[in-house]
């Protein structure tokens, strides 16, 4: 496993993370998997040198990091490992149950460190985007969670360019522990990063950890047909949403055609150009096997031809600007 410098910290993180959405609890998503069924894929990858590893509290209502907590302090010790979590997703019927005020984001980091059997987090995340979220508060809040020794980095996820530089921008002039990473979705098939995120975390030195790099499966194999089916597909709305244009199974056939000529599995292609992918430091593989997490580690050996890399690129469909972003 190589390791890499997590933005220009001097923190070094695996080059492939260990994304947790999968382990949990069934009722919440009928693909994911509960503890004794997650406990070897955990294990493989701490054994295969993953250090980074990627939860949040909405996972299962709390149950994905209850496995974590459960499982990796059997296996590895609290330093070897860089833990992430997130925050901001409803975690409660209450009004105050979500969002980024300072009363959540207390309340959030705490829950989740009881869940995950630990003192601290490596990394403390928003989760999601909303619109009306006081950046300032946000900043200053994140800030206090690094001061109290809570979490020890900051970063964001899906967040728009300019909010993500707005609130750097705050904690700086604040002197306070800034956003250092942003988990964005990007493959191949959704590319929208390049536009303003990934070219100001790059400028800008900050660490970029995507996610649903194999584009939540889709990239593996023609979900067109019934025998490629999978739990995951069938009942992820987003994936059926977001990932069948028909843009996005022309790419999908690239990565197919590439597969099959060069004897390896899609999974390795649609990483492998993920990972090439400047300013990109580590992506989040969501496995819910071994086999699957094999797969796609071997993808760290392929290296892609320019030519490849033309064939897998033509076909991408840009998606047009959201509203309120």
């Amino acid at each position: 496993m190589d390791y890499v410098r997590f933005g220009r910290s001097n923190l070094r993180v695996s080059r492939i993370a260990l994304g947790a959405m999968g382990f949990g609890s069934p009722s919440w998503r009928k693909w994911v998997l509960p503890e004794a069924q997650a406990r070897p894929i955990i294990r493989h990858a701490l054994e295969a040198g993953i250090n980074l590893v990627d939860t949040c509290d909405y996972y299962s209502d709390g149950a994905s990091e209850e496995v974590l907590g459960a499982v990796l302090w059997e296996h590895a010790r609290r330093d070897e490992i860089v833990l992430a979590t997130k925050a901001g997703n409803p975690m409660g019927s209450h009004a105050n149950a979500r969002g980024f005020s300072r009363k959540h984001l207390f309340a959030a980091i705490d829950a989740s460190l009881r869940r995950l059997r630990t003192d601290h987090v490596d990394l403390f995340q928003t989760h999601i985007w909303a619109p009306a979220t006081d950046l300032d508060e946000l900043a200053v809040a994140f800030g206090d969670i690094v001061r109290s020794g809570k979490a020890l980095y900051v970063g964001a996820t899906t967040m728009p360019a300019w909010a993500f530089v707005r609130t750097i921008g705050i904690a700086r002039h604040l002197g306070q522990a800034a956003l250092c990473s942003m988990q964005c979705e990007y493959n191949l098939c959704h590319r929208e990063a390049e536009r303003e995120l990934i070219p100001f975390c790059r400028d800008d030195g900050i660490a970029v950890i995507p996610f649903s790099p194999l584009a939540r499966g889709f990239l593996c194999a023609d979900r067109r047909e019934a025998s490629h089916t999978t739990a995951r597909h069938e009942s992820d709305d987003y994936t059926l949403k977001h990932y069948h244009r028909p843009g996005d199974h022309r790419v999908q056939q690239a990565v197919a055609r590439i597969a099959d000529g060069r004897g390896v599995t899609p999974a390795q292609i649609a990483l492998a150009w993920v990972l090439r992918q400047p300013g990109i430091t580590a992506p989040i593989l969501g496995a819910t096997s071994v086999s699957q997490l094999q797969d796609a580690m071997a993808g760290l050996s392929v290296t892609l031809t320019a030519e490849e890399t033309g064939l897998l690129e033509a076909e991408y469909a840009p998606r047009p600007p959201r509203s309120g972003s």
